[in-house]
């Protein structure tokens, strides 16, 4: 009986200890994740069109994210966000070394291995401009610093027929970056800009991603814990909501939830932390550090906590009173010198998840919080600002001013 005893306690204890990780489970750990970037198409024009049976077929077996957003127009911002937790710039034209904190950096510091496969770039290493129907601004790995001034690093930049042989030999990096040409991403036509239907574009995204995922997706080293993320980039540009417009984004692997359809906001930054967490780094660049992961897309996950819906004063004491963004500086109407310093905060009866300044209607800051206090530097003239809040419903609340600058 002493023993039947001790033999049950023992069973508890361990039962105890375990089930804290089982109830909060979050992103399983996999040694091969990769994403692959499609192009300015939104949700609705997506999900459910036969023009796209392949990825719809996956997005029915697997996990669909049903309330993700892009986080700005045009795409760079979209690209830099996935990859740095920042927009950085709206310029698809950029062409600087861009040294803030990204994936690399984080990716090298945790020990894992990476390659961006771009098609149709000129060569391995590559850091020039556009070579049609390669684009760079699609390709956001070849601007970091820790790649473009490092001769080993910028190796990982290679055109994306390595990937098939990589797969063949069992040498796919922990972390692949996808990018499939502008002809093939659903951005132009599979000849050229022009000339063709909408369908016709998605339909030549649908047969690319079929021929070279496909083969993916069956490789027994990928089906022991592989993860595959295919995401949209932005939505058209008549959608702007929380920035970017609603996208498409499906995730596949052995450890998805089956036929799942995730209901939780979440934009680039969330599966920028997602993607470090799968591969077990646990410290992120930008926004990533304050997102919650996309936990609940997996077996046995459980989302991140959302931040309380109580905003906390800014630096200078700035809190919303009501529902809705408070503006506390700068007053509406009032002549400001640049930099112009924005200190607002939001409510709403949902946490609110995330602030961002628009000047003259582009996109100049974002931050994943209820308060924001920022100086942002401003052209002379007058000038329409918009301070905007999302909260975890999707809910938008937002607070419009006019400010002239000297």
């Amino acid at each position: 009986m002493n023993k039947l005893f001790y033999s049950r306690k023992v069973f508890i204890s361990l039962f105890l200890l375990i089930l804290p990780g089982a109830l909060f489970a979050q992103v399983p750990k996999s040694n091969h994740v990769v994403v692959v970037l499609e192009e300015n198409h939104g949700y609705s024009s997506v999900i459910g069109n036969s023009a796209m049976p392949y990825l719809n077929s996956l997005a029915a077996k697997n996990a669909l994210a049903t309330q993700y957003y892009a986080n700005t127009h045009p795409s760079i911002g979209n690209y830099l966000m996935l990859t740095t937790g920042q927009i950085i710039t709206n310029n698809d034209g950029y062409s600087s070394t861009i040294t803030a904190d990204n994936i690399v950096r984080h990716l090298l510091t945790g020990g894992k291995t990476w390659k961006s496969y771009a098609e149709s770039l000129p060569s391995v290493g590559y850091t020039g401009g556009d070579h049609y129907p390669y684009i760079r601004h699609h390709d956001p790995l070849s601007y970091f610093s820790d790649v473009v001034n490092s001769s080993v690093q910028k190796l990982n930049l290679v055109p994306f027929s390595h990937f098939a042989a990589d797969l063949a030999n069992g040498q796919l990096p922990d972390f692949s970056f996808v990018v499939p040409n502008i002809n093939h991403d659903a951005h132009d036509c599979p000849a050229g800009p022009t000339g063709c239907t909408d369908s016709q574009k998605l339909a030549t995204a649908d047969a690319w991603l079929k021929t070279n995922i496909a083969p993916l997706l069956a490789n027994p080293a990928f089906q022991q814990d592989g993860v595959v993320i295919i995401v949209f980039d932005e939505a058209g540009t008549s959608d702007s909501t929380h920035g970017g417009g609603r996208v498409a984004a499906v995730i596949v692997g052995p450890g998805v939830n089956k036929g799942f359809k995730s209901t939780v906001l979440y934009q680039h930054q969330n599966l920028l932390r997602t993607m470090l967490d799968a591969l077990g780094v646990n410290h992120y660049p930008g926004a990533a550090a304050t997102a919650k992961d996309m936990a609940d897309v997996f077996i046995g996950g459980t989302p991140s906590p959302t931040p309380t819906p109580t905003p906390t004063p800014g630096p200078s004491g700035c809190t919303a009173g009501t529902v809705g963004v408070t503006v506390c500086s700068p007053a509406g109407g009032s002549t400001v010198a640049s930099p112009v310093r924005f200190n607002a905060a939001a409510r709403s009866t949902n946490p609110v998840t995330a602030m961002r300044i628009y000047i003259d209607g582009v996109s100049k800051y974002l931050i994943n919080a209820s308060t924001l206090d920022t100086s942002l530097s401003i052209a002379s003239g007058t000038h329409s600002a918009v301070v905007q809040a999302w909260d975890s419903t999707g809910a938008v609340f937002k607070t419009t001013l006019t400010i002239h600058v000297p």
